[in-house]
């Protein structure tokens, strides 16, 4: 039986098949298809859209339209036949309305205010931010935030020595197992990732770190 209500769609256009939207549909309405996400039927998609906050292309929207009546028995079904049970998705994920979790585990965030020796900081693995990255790139919770302590800010206008100072007595006070410098493509933002590089040689602790660059389309550049 068809009836209006709300369906996603995707925009084809900006859809480049990447597939970050397919683990994130509990109900296993989208397949990749001739290089492009696809809406297997509409019984499938329950029009919570799920699925929409892990697009970094922004390809997914809902609309309003005439369609099957959702099956979540068909759903189920389908989800079987490729072999998926519901025990093997994401908790967050089964339970979603639309909403993408947020995994931020502390506040403040900011290095002008953070706490040096604030306790979301012992054994921790730590992400050092340019604050233009969680806007650029969509899935930033998801990906990287997830089970990290986080600390954000612009080697571009920002007061750099202070910075320095802030995370040189960071890492003596705190026991942060790994760091992540994540910058944009950019010229003035590159100056993050040698900041902290700087700053763990004046810290005399042996860390392991790590560079991820994100250009200004929202893609992690390999």
């Amino acid at each position: 039986m068809k009836r209006v209500r709300n369906i996603i769609k995707i925009d084809e256009e900006k859809c480049n098949g990447c597939g970050l939207c397919i683990p994130n549909c509990p109900e296993g309405a989208l397949q990749i298809t001739d290089g492009k996400a696809k809406l297997v039927s509409d019984v499938y998609c329950d029009g919570l859209g799920a699925c929409i906050g892990t697009c970094p292309q922004g390809a997914i929207t809902i609309e309003e339209r005439e369609g099957e009546e959702f099956d979540e028995e068909a759903s189920k079904q389908g989800l079987r036949k490729k072999g998926i049970t519901e025990a093997q998705i994401p908790t967050e994920v089964r339970h979603s309305t639309g909403r993408v979790p947020s995994a931020l585990s502390q506040w403040p965030v900011h290095l002008m205010l953070v706490n040096p020796r604030a306790p979301f900081f012992q054994d921790r693995d730590l992400l050092v931010v340019a604050d233009c990255v969680p806007f650029a790139y969509a899935n930033f919770h998801q990906d990287f935030l997830k089970g990290k302590s986080i600390v954000v800010g612009c080697p571009k206008i920002d007061d750099t020595e202070f910075y320095e100072k802030k995370l040189i007595e960071l890492f003596r006070q705190s026991n942060v197992r790994s760091v992540t410098a994540i910058n944009m493509e950019l010229p003035c933002c590159y100056g993050l990732h040698f900041l902290v590089q700087r700053v763990l040689q004046s810290s005399g602790k042996n860390i392991p770190i790590k560079q991820i660059t994100i250009n200004i389309k929202g893609e992690k550049k390999e």
